[in-house]
């Protein structure tokens, strides 16, 4: 079966999805950003198949994140390096680590951020390069940009402006009671 293609949805999170989110790539570009380059090294650290690490390096060089380097002409070997764009990646990265830190790890951390200097525990937070605030409704929304199609404008203009974290209203016949307790 031949999955769908995102690249041409007018989606910012579809056309990422489109390069990186088959779940090796990610874990490919996870060990890239802890400096592996070389497709043994890589295959070792990941217990993937060959030819799928092979068809998987050769999209992530399509997608212009990571770049083919040969280091031996003989035999020849090439090695993996990260481009720009591959190390823009490292802020999804952390923030997916620490979303499955939160809620995926009932044992606790198994990896985290620290800062080099101190080792302290570092927790990611997305914040307004302009004002230094997290970005966190109410204050932040997302919206159409310039480039939206009209498609894209009529779609956001349908959303409600609830916001996502909280819970939507349930009718008051299905709410509970609040639980009394003896003082």
């Amino acid at each position: 079966m031949q999955r769908k293609s995102f690249e041409r949805m007018p989606c910012p999170i579809a056309r990422s999805l489109e390069r990186v989110g088959e779940w090796w790539s990610m874990l490919i570009m996870r060990d890239a950003l802890h400096g592996l380059t070389r497709f043994d090294e890589l295959q070792t650290s990941l217990g993937i198949a060959p030819n799928m690490l092979a068809r998987r390096l050769n999209a992530l060089v399509e997608a212009g994140l990571l770049e083919r380097r040969r280091y031996s002409e003989h035999p020849p070997r090439d090695e993996y390096v990260l481009t720009e764009r591959g190390r823009d990646f490292r802020p999804v990265l952390f923030a997916l680590m620490a979303w499955g830190n939160k809620h995926f790890s009932p044992e606790g951390a198994i990896v985290q951020i620290v800062n080099s200097e101190t080792g302290e525990r570092v927790e990611p937070i997305l914040v307004d390069r302009a004002t230094g605030r997290p970005i966190a409704e109410p204050d932040y929304r997302v919206a159409p940009g310039p480039a939206a199609p009209e498609r894209t404008r009529r779609r956001y203009a349908s959303f409600p402006r609830r916001a996502a974290t909280q819970a939507p209203a349930l009718p008051a016949a299905k709410r509970a009671a609040p639980k009394r307790t003896a003082s």
